[in-house]
């Protein structure tokens, strides 16, 4: 084995890695060829991925390579050309041919068939791994045919499925999955790692994700490439002093609690309780909301709406807060400092364009605000439907982040965390323990509890955003988790 480039590098959650879209990676690309000699990022990323699938698994004898008819193909062949050399039972279904294949598959094909590689019409009867190297990051047809075929075949089977660059039928810039679509043990990224691969269907398409650089410093070929979005990074741990005392932390107002929703606000007031706030005080929107109506923590204070002093305090509105947090929403936007809304708050601001307008005033006036969307609610801010936010995740959150001039924390799979003027993060941790009724509201006292200590509101929901996700991975599976317990767990 060649051992003079280093092995690709998996990667992790807890690093801030930056991603590149399809355009921006073509153009690090045609910089990379530019400054290498003909065919040889192709052979780099051949042996990149021969690497990765024989230290996966060392043991596999039979390896299906199941290539293309384009560049992506190319490169399983000529990992399918390593992988025979090195002893393995390769088979490798190619869907291109000679005569029209690009320049460099076709040399990876004249190397692979005179190193004595075997090209068959089918996959084999069994295999110990798959190689998917059917369609690259450029791909934007349905699989159909014989390739859609081999994919239900390959997902059929129990034997792990390498990637190369990306799933095929997995969409790179959005992580949308088409009908038919791999489903990877391990996707190895060539150049650079993908955004869609962090959201939508993305972390369902693929278990582990690797990346080679293809021995390209992108930095240098193409300094003025900005990446266009990085995985959300661990936050870094901020010790508290000795000397500290409970308004060292700040308050966290909620603001929410509606006849009959009075569940949602006291979730968020424990999201920020648990999250560190120095006080958190719970402002229910119904009469009946006060502490004889629910089951009160004794460390939650309780005021009146009216009685706040917004300018002093971090407000969290709308959780649970129904219609009646119309009546409230004008004066919080006006008069609070810092300001997370969600839930109800998010469908008034959808209905009250007026309200709207409000958010780029605060802007203007050094008045924070994050909004916590779900899909649909970020699909009735932007005026379109749920499946045009889930299309483009990444596209929807920058929109309603440029519209709204304030952080946007589009949930999710892969939340995504947008800002004016910042490099848009992608959440990596989480999983689906979070999907039910309530963990969002945990999420947006979290944040709350993040902008009262003193974080900038994109570092804020980057870091609250990271932690709730942690919570639910860390759970113990054996039994249930409920968003009372998400919050607890947060000590």
């Amino acid at each position: 084995m060649d051992t003079t480039a280093p092995p690709p590098r998996q990667v992790t959650c807890g690093i801030g890695w930056p991603m590149f879209d399809v355009r921006a990676t073509r153009a690090l690309e045609r910089a990379g060829l530019a400054a290498t000699a003909d065919h040889a990022l192709m052979q780099r990323a051949g042996l990149a991925a021969a690497r990765l699938a024989l230290a996966l698994q060392p043991h596999a004898q039979t390896i299906w390579v199941a290539a293309g008819p384009g560049n992506n193909g190319g490169d399983g062949i000529e990992a399918a050309m390593h992988l025979h050399r090195w002893g393995k039972n390769v088979a490798v279904t190619w869907l291109g041919n000679r005569d029209t294949a690009p320049t460099d598959a076709k040399a990876s094909f004249d190397a692979a068939s005179a190193a004595g590689v075997r090209f068959a019409d089918d996959p084999p009867g069994d295999w110990d791994m798959c190689i998917d190297a059917l369609l690259g990051i450029g791909a934007t047809r349905e699989p159909q045919g014989t390739m859609a075929q081999w994919i239900v075949r390959a997902g059929q089977s129990a034997a792990p499925v390498l990637s190369i660059d990306i799933p095929t039928g997995l969409n790179a810039d959005t992580g949308v999955a088409a009908q038919v679509c791999v489903k990877a043990s391990a996707t190895l990224c060539l150049l650079t790692v993908k955004p869609g691969l962090f959201t939508a269907d993305g972390r369902d398409a693929t278990q582990q994700v690797w990346l080679d650089d293809l021995q390209l410093d992108t930095t240098l070929i193409a300094p003025a490439q900005a990446p266009t979005a990085r995985l959300n990074a661990a936050p870094r741990p901020q010790p508290r002093r000795h000397a500290s005392h409970k308004g060292s932390f700040g308050d966290v107002a909620v603001v929410g609690g509606a006849s009959g929703m009075a569940g949602a606000a006291l979730l968020a007031a424990m999201g920020a309780l648990h999250s560190g706030a120095g006080r958190v005080l719970v402002c229910p929107l119904d009469d009946h909301s006060g502490p004889a109506g629910g089951a009160w923590m004794p460390e939650f204070m309780h005021r009146n709406v009216d009685q706040l002093d917004l300018p002093r305090v971090t407000v969290v509105c709308g959780c649970g807060g129904g219609d009646a947090v119309r009546f409230a929403l004008p004066r919080i936007l006006t008069k609070t400092a810092r300001l997370v809304l969600d839930a109800d708050a998010l469908n008034t601001l959808a209905r009250e364009p007026q309200m709207r307008v409000q958010l780029r005033v605060r802007a203007a006036h050094a008045q924070c605000t994050v909004l916590t969307p779900h899909p649909l609610e970020a699909a009735r801010l932007l005026g379109i439907t749920t499946r045009e936010v889930q299309g483009d995740r990444l596209a929807a959150a920058r929109q309603l982040a440029h519209d709204c001039q304030c952080v946007v924390v589009l949930k999710g799979s892969g939340t995504v965390i947008a800002a004016p003027d910042q490099i848009t993060a992608v959440n990596p941790t989480g999983n689906p323990r979070l999907a039910m009724a309530g963990s969002g509201d945990v999420l947006a006292g979290m944040v709350g509890a993040a902008l009262a200590a003193g974080g900038s509101p994109f570092e804020a929901a980057c870091a609250a955003v990271y932690r709730h996700g942690v919570a639910a991975d860390d759970w113990d599976g054996r039994q249930h988790l409920t968003s009372a317990a998400l919050a607890r767990s947060l000590c």
